[in-house]
């Protein structure tokens, strides 16, 4: 079930987080967050009206995505940068497409014209999970982080909502 997020499900958004700080390329930082920390996200992101939608199963929230501006300049208003999270023991099950196809939705629902995903250029799930749904590779920035001893580069894929019809 997809529903949004409530401050009950910030200690698993946070494990599901930190997981991704920890173990992936798909976050570009070092440290684990606190709780405390999440929940200031939280609260920013209620106060900025930027949904957080969560993947249930079994009671427990075992994924989530949102979005927000993507640059925060007047001009981009109508441009957002999502993310999605799954935790490591659900992956490969369908849940980021159907939180893909959710933020998709209500995106456009609420009038943006541009959908931005930055992806670690060697996340080939996530690339293909955005190009099975119509994003179109806008650049790639190379050597643009360091983690895990390695210099990654960051591809960005682009959809234009205007041409969804729901």
């Amino acid at each position: 079930m997809i529903r949004l997020a409530n401050t009950s499900d910030l200690p698993n958004i946070l494990d599901i987080y930190n997981d991704a700080i920890l173990n992936t390329t798909a976050v570009y930082t070092y440290d684990p967050q606190s709780l405390e920390s999440r929940t200031l996200w939280f609260e920013q992101k209620n106060k900025n009206n930027e949904p957080i939608f969560v993947y249930e199963e079994a009671g427990n929230a075992v994924a989530f995505a949102t979005y927000g501006s993507f640059r925060d300049w007047p001009a981009y208003q109508y441009s957002i940068e999502h993310s999605i999270y799954v935790d490591q023991q659900h992956r490969g099950k369908g849940i980021a497409s159907q939180l893909l196809k959710t933020i998709i939705q209500d995106a456009h629902d609420k009038g943006y014209k541009t959908l931005v995903a930055g992806i670690d250029a060697t996340n080939d799930s996530s690339i293909y999970l955005h190009k099975k749904f119509n994003f179109q590779h806008s650049g790639t920035i190379q050597n643009v982080g360091y983690k895990f001893d390695e210099w990654l580069d960051l591809a960005f894929y682009q959809l234009d909502l205007s041409k969804i019809s729901y």
